[in-house]
């Protein structure tokens, strides 16, 4: 896991915003150093050296705006999947919309995580397809829990595509 959160956590928290980054917005690499940083600023650094990995958040994770930096910039950084307790709704389909998959655990599962535990999910792609909730291994603590993807048939194509411009570049490819 490279981070853990608690409640209500803005997307200003995770993408901050203002005159110091508003020259970065088209600029991924640049303003994706800033992912973050008003909670913990070697999270960039961190998600760069292990090539990604997961967040764990509270309730309401990606509340305020609606800000898709908020959900671009995690996935430049490799951000696999976010296990939050519940979503904002718009962030949620941002979220899947950059191809990280937003998936929701139990209040008890979230406060049993701590930060710097190594988690691992298999057979993403064949338990979303079927529906079935997905089981994380923590193997720091040798425990087990259920993390749900309410993901809708197109929501789970979009994952596996790797986001939305992948999953519509594929159906552009299929329809010619």
């Amino acid at each position: 896991m490279l981070l853990k959160v608690g409640d209500n956590i803005t997307t200003d928290h995770i993408m901050p915003a203002g005159a110091k980054l508003l020259p970065l917005r088209s600029n991924i690499p640049a303003i994706s150093q800033h992912v973050f940083a008003p909670v913990d600023p070697s999270f960039a650094e961190r998600a760069q050296a292990h090539d990604g990995g997961f967040i764990v958040g509270g309730d309401n994770y990606g509340q305020g705006s609606s800000r898709e930096h908020a959900a671009l910039a995690p996935a430049y950084l490799g951000v696999k999947a976010v296990l939050a307790c519940s979503f904002a709704r718009i962030h949620q389909a941002n979220l899947v919309n950059f191809g990280i998959l937003p998936l929701q655990i139990s209040k008890e599962d979230y406060q049993h995580c701590q930060p710097g535990d190594q988690l691992r999910i298999k057979e993403v792609n064949k338990k979303m397809v079927a529906g079935q909730p997905l089981v994380v291994d923590n193997i720091s603590q040798d425990y087990q829990f259920i993390a749900a993807a309410q993901l809708s048939q197109r929501q789970v194509e979009i994952i596996q595509a790797g986001g939305a411009l992948n999953w519509a570049r594929q159906k552009l490819a299929g329809a010619g």
